[in-house]
């Protein structure tokens, strides 16, 4: 029965890969998937029925969490786009090339995604390109970017990407010393795919037509206002997180209901026509619902692998098999890009004791490099790259062709480039 759970992944996997040819929605597909795998392990369990709702229970509110995240998030993005407030960036971007526009779009999505966190970043740069780029199939490839960019400038902070964050809290590394030991194998795994992506991207940048977003009817004073309320409610959050340790998602809700509360009170004496569509209400009407669902569905069907002990396993037989920490860490990295990479890396913490791998040592310093990097592989490696596929509804098989190769290559240059920097430093 176990092994049925495992099989009913690999093919949820496959058709949510295969949404277009079968013509199957992923959400659909996700959705079924969860549930399955979890009724399936009701069966199996020695822990019985009641252990496995309890189990249901820790892994339903660990992905509320996220949806949570994601939709206030996706909420604030849409809230901040219907005032016009993001003419405030892309009124300052003048790159007529689209090579130049690449490696400035490359670099704002990696600092901003070790401010704020990737899954955040990719929201906020995708609304950006609409604003940018007219033709969808360019949008498609500065998305791709865009993930990538955002994962390798999430693993070098604490607060930038989950797992990261996760060795952090379990005083595996510190702040300074991650920020100053995985800077430069991040910033490699960014350079690579941009040099490369420089010699296939061609053409000039077309911006779209002009698109009624109702920011005609908001004052400069208000564009700007909602701009700066929308990014600093993004910013607020890590750092809400980090004065409170409270969880990123209460946070998030303070922050939207602040802007709520600002948005009422700028448009209060407006008439009902005029600020109809600037209102969060429906703001939340024009969210991707679609995306979030999948959230749910693929969050939880990957929970069962974690619940019913396969993931933790996986670690162990690698470590059994293996022995050889690096070439561990990096097939961690590598299978983070198929499997989520937070219970592997869970695993990997209780497998290896502080004691015998001091904070700051190599393994943490890599893992956290590795698994905060290696989901940028396919599309549905990361928080970053599922966000990026709802929102902008790219194939599997397309992104896996188009952007795979360009992650691959910068995953495993960022790679040569930290053992290389860490034998000259110790």
């Amino acid at each position: 029965m176990m092994t049925m759970v495992a099989v009913v992944f690999v093919i949820a996997y496959s058709m949510i890969a295969l949404e277009h040819p079968i013509r199957i929605n992923k959400s659909a597909t996700a959705l079924m998937a969860a549930g399955l795998m979890w009724t399936l392990y009701s069966f199996a369990s020695p822990l019985g029925v009641e252990g496995v709702i309890h189990q249901l229970t820790e892994k339903l509110a660990e992905t509320a969490a996220i949806v949570f995240f994601l939709i206030c998030a996706m909420t604030i993005v849409e809230v901040t786009d219907s005032h016009g407030g993001f003419e405030v960036i892309t009124s300052r971007i003048k790159a007529t090339k689209l090579t130049s526009l690449l490696w400035i779009i490359g670099f704002i999505s990696f600092y901003l995604s070790s401010i704020l966190d990737n899954m955040t970043t990719t929201i906020v740069m995708i609304a950006l390109m609409k604003r940018l780029l007219k033709e969808h199939k360019q949008r498609l490839f500065f998305a791709g970017i865009i993930v990538i960019a955002a994962n390798a400038g999430g693993a070098w902070t604490p607060i930038g990407d989950v797992t990261t964050t996760m060795l952090w809290i379990g005083g595996q590394v510190t702040t300074g010393n991650i920020m100053k030991g995985l800077w430069i194998s991040s910033m490699i795994n960014l350079l690579v795919p941009l040099a490369i992506a420089s010699f296939i991207l061609k053409g000039d940048v077309v911006p779209p037509d002009k698109v009624e977003n109702g920011a005609g009817s908001t004052s400069p004073f208000e564009k700007n206002l909602m701009f700066f309320m929308g990014v600093g409610s993004l910013i607020f959050v890590p750092i809400f997180k980090a004065v409170t340790h409270l969880p990123p998602y209460l946070g998030i809700l303070l922050a939207l209901g602040v802007l709520w509360f600002v948005g009422n009170i700028l448009h209060r004496n407006k008439p009902d026509e005029e600020k109809d569509h600037l209102r969060l209400a429906k703001a939340l009407k024009r969210i991707d619902m679609a995306s979030v669902v999948f959230f749910i569905g693929i969050l939880l069907a990957v929970a069962a692998l974690s619940a019913n002990g396969m993931l933790p396993s996986l670690a162990g037989w690698l470590d059994a098999k293996l022995g050889n920490q690096s070439l561990i860490v990096i097939i961690i990295g590598l299978c983070s890009a198929v499997i989520d990479n937070i219970p592997l890396v869970a695993a990997s913490m209780g497998m290896y004791p502080l004691s015998q791998f001091p904070p700051d040592s190599f393994l943490w310093e890599f893992m956290a490099y590795c698994a905060g990097t290696g989901g940028s592989i396919l599309i549905i490696g990361s928080a970053a790259g599922v966000a990026a596929m709802g929102l902008e509804k790219i194939e599997f098989f397309w992104y896996a062709r188009r952007i795979g190769p360009l992650a691959f290559a910068g995953y495993f240059a960022g790679v040569a480039a930290y053992i290389v920097q860490y034998k000259l430093l110790h």
